[in-house]
């Protein structure tokens, strides 16, 4: 499949899963009285709603309508009752469509994290930190943040929080009690991103690796949801601290937009807080003893990022 015709399917695929979300009554038709053989909305019925002719629906859904306007693009997301994530991602997916911005999207994003971006993680020596990029590669991380997903770094080759939930799955749901919520926002932030790098090689490696080798990826793949988290709480199951539910900040680099500092950061005098002073004590006291922390079995010294 060439890049036009990949991007047409995304256009597809994410308007069908979209449309067949919303049933007649969500959109107020009156009832129907035959048997629908459709799963929500129809192209047509969509058409009418949007008002747009069903043959320009249809250009529009396969991806061949050109240059749809704002207040057409708009019309339809509002009749599919598109959330702002999702009308963002339309609008990439539209965008992909054209010549300039598919030679501007092509490549890999790059893993260059800066020196000031590293020594600002080394500076919070009280917080788990570490910075991601779009396909979920942990790029760099603190310390502490080490000692929070030191899991993560016992499969070979770059760690990667996406590959570990779905590759290592036992011991993903060991970490992570939440497993199901966090996997499920993975997967809604990776989609995002393979609409904003379509033609990135690692990405599109990733997302096939996962695919070919876990069916709970592929099962959440299809859906084609959409979804930014910016500030949440995540829950762990910590050997050493054991469950606490930590809250978190997530931050994009400006000089690099495709990476995300995230940050772990309990309000003092909570037995959030408490618990990762813990975790800071018995990661001081490994390194002092020149011992792994827990969860760091068969890490190869060689993986860890360059700090």
């Amino acid at each position: 499949m060439d890049e036009k015709e990949a991007a047409r399917a995304a256009v597809r695929e994410f308007l069908t899963t979209r449309r067949a979300r919303v049933t007649p009554t969500d959109a107020g038709l009156p009832p129907q009285g035959t048997r629908r053989r459709v799963k929500g909305l129809r192209r047509e019925e969509v058409a009418l709603l949007a008002g747009v002719s069903p043959e320009y629906y249809v250009r529009l859904e396969r991806g061949q309508a050109t240059g749809p306007s704002a207040g057409v693009v708009g019309a339809v997301a509002d009749v599919l009752r598109l959330d702002d994530d999702e009308r963002a991602h339309l609008d990439r997916l539209l965008a992909a469509l054209t010549p300039a911005a598919r030679k501007r999207n092509r490549g890999a994003a790059k893993n260059l994290v800066t020196p000031g971006i590293r020594l600002l993680l080394d500076s919070m020596d009280h917080l788990p930190a570490m910075v991601f990029n779009g396909r979920f590669d942990i790029l760099a991380v603190n310390t502490l943040g080490r000692a929070l997903i030191a899991p993560m770094y016992d499969l070979p080759g770059q760690p990667n929080s996406a590959r570990f939930l779905f590759l290592d799955e036992p011991r993903a749901r060991d970490l992570f009690p939440e497993w199901d919520r966090i996997t499920a926002d993975v997967v809604a932030m990776l989609r995002i991103e393979a609409g904003r790098h379509p033609d990135d090689p690692d990405l599109t490696e990733l997302i096939g690796q996962l695919a070919t080798r876990s069916t709970e990826f592929r099962t959440r793949w299809a859906t084609n949801d959409v979804r930014i988290h910016r500030v949440g709480t995540k829950t762990f199951r910590h050997p050493l601290i054991g469950e606490v539910a930590l809250p978190y900040e997530t931050l994009r680099i400006d000089a690099v937009s495709n990476q995300i500092l995230t940050v772990y950061a309990p309000q003092p005098g909570t037995p959030e807080a408490d618990a990762i002073r813990l975790l800071a004590s018995w990661n001081a006291d490994d390194q002092r003893n020149n011992t792994p922390t827990a969860g760091t079995r068969g890490h190869n010294p060689e993986n860890q990022p360059d700090l």
